[in-house]
């Protein structure tokens, strides 16, 4: 049977990415984005913002790194993918978006465009 796992999402960079490396050495980077709902209610806007962890390796994790900052607009596609930790002998879960293609979306004074990059589905380690 087929299957989908694909999340587009466009938001602001809740802070600067960080940058680490795994055991094998490989580079990921994580950042969190705001993505806010907007609605009327009885005359009244409303808003809700859910914050999402996105994580992106090799050089699309390189290229967040170098160029995002807090406060970067940013369309993000990737797959969803749950990781579970221990914590104080209780399994938790928590889910996140493993990043396969991002683009730039704030505007520089001069107006240049905006830089898409994708990323290859593989460089991601389980």
């Amino acid at each position: 049977m087929p299957a989908l796992n694909r999340v587009q999402l466009i938001g602001y960079l809740g802070k600067d990415p960080e940058t680490r490396y795994t055991p094998t050495g490989k580079k990921v980077t994580h950042f969190s984005l705001a993505v806010t709902q907007r609605w009327k209610s009885g005359g009244e806007t409303k808003e809700y913002t859910e914050w999402v962890t996105i994580e992106a390796w090799g050089r699309l994790g390189e290229i967040c790194d170098q160029y995002l900052k807090k406060g970067s607009l940013v369309y993000v596609e990737g797959r969803l993918k749950t990781d579970k930790y221990e914590d104080k002998g209780e399994t938790r879960y928590f889910t996140k978006v493993v990043a396969l293609m991002l683009q730039m979306l704030d505007r520089k004074p001069t107006e240049e465009p905006v830089l898409t990059v994708e990323e290859e589905a593989a460089e991601y380690e389980a």
